[in-house]
């Protein structure tokens, strides 16, 4: 696995997080541990293989749970953590961040307020009229919306 494929991981983490609504000190830290590591110009793998989790901590921004989630990613595919959040809040949610029109905040209040989960979910809603009830979305931003979503 390579250190591209571990970032993307974290940022999908962090903003999985976001859309639930989740502490954004936590966010921060995950998105800034992946910025150093999808640019860090030695492989992940190669420095958990060689120095462990203490090699791993010398990254900026890498601590002891991170530097644990990297290597359970490496010798798993996936960590504990991602797992038991998408139990409780499935990754399709982040499908709503390709839609033009939403971004992550509007993602997460689509979510924490409606229980969108999904691009099923989000047709449905904006089918129904619902962005009329979505604080923060005007006309145009309705009709992007619903002009981007009608592609999927």
């Amino acid at each position: 696995m390579d250190n591209e494929t571990i970032a993307r991981k974290f940022y999908r983490l962090a903003n999985l997080m976001e859309i639930r609504g989740d502490d954004m000190f936590r966010i921060r830290s995950y998105r800034n541990a992946a910025e150093t590591i999808e640019t860090w110009p030695t492989a992940l793998s190669k420095i958990a293989a060689e120095e462990g989790v203490k090699g791993l901590q010398t990254l900026p921004g890498v601590g002891k749970a991170i530097s644990g989630k990297i290597v359970e990613l490496l010798e798993k595919g996936t960590f504990e953590a991602w797992e038991k959040l998408t139990e409780e809040t499935p990754e399709t949610a982040l499908d709503m961040l390709r839609v033009g029109g939403i971004g992550i905040k509007t993602a997460a209040a689509l979510h924490q307020k409606f229980k969108i989960a999904s691009l099923d979910d989000l047709k449905k809603f904006v089918e129904g009229g619902g962005l009329e009830m979505v604080d923060g979305i005007g006309e145009k931003t309705a009709e992007r919306i619903k002009d981007s979503i009608a592609h999927f």
